[in-house]
């Protein structure tokens, strides 16, 4: 006895194919070929840019961490500059760092027998 499917008209009889079947290999179009290589083209051409930018990334973030420590030292400086402008601070800079005395002052230097004495560290 045979079998038979509805999808068989009545009468033919279906047998099994029982040739090898070759497995159908992916071609590779011309068009295909052209596209992966103008994929593989980008892709090279675009390293030399991405590679520029990272580094310019670096460069930034290194310039901006050396303003930050440049604008902290010039506000050091500015304030430096404000105590300056007290009387009271430029005298006594004026005797520690100089040695300067007032008109009928007498100054007195004790010379350390190790050498000059160290200036302090305001100076």
């Amino acid at each position: 006895m045979t079998a038979t499917s509805p999808a068989v008209p009545t009468g033919t009889i279906r047998t099994r194919d029982t040739t090898p079947r070759r497995r159908r290999r992916a071609r590779l179009t011309a068009r295909a070929t052209i596209l992966l290589t103008i994929m593989i083209g980008v892709l090279i051409l675009s390293v030399a840019p991405a590679r520029m930018y990272f580094e310019q990334q670096a460069e930034l973030a290194r310039f901006e961490r050396e303003a930050a420590i440049l604008e902290r030292k010039n506000d050091a400086l500015a304030a430096r500059a404000q105590q300056l402008h007290d009387r009271g601070i430029l005298e006594r800079l004026a005797r520690q760092c100089l040695g300067m005395v007032k008109k009928g002052e007498i100054a007195f230097v004790v010379v350390p027998k190790d050498g000059p004495p160290a200036p302090p560290p305001d100076c």
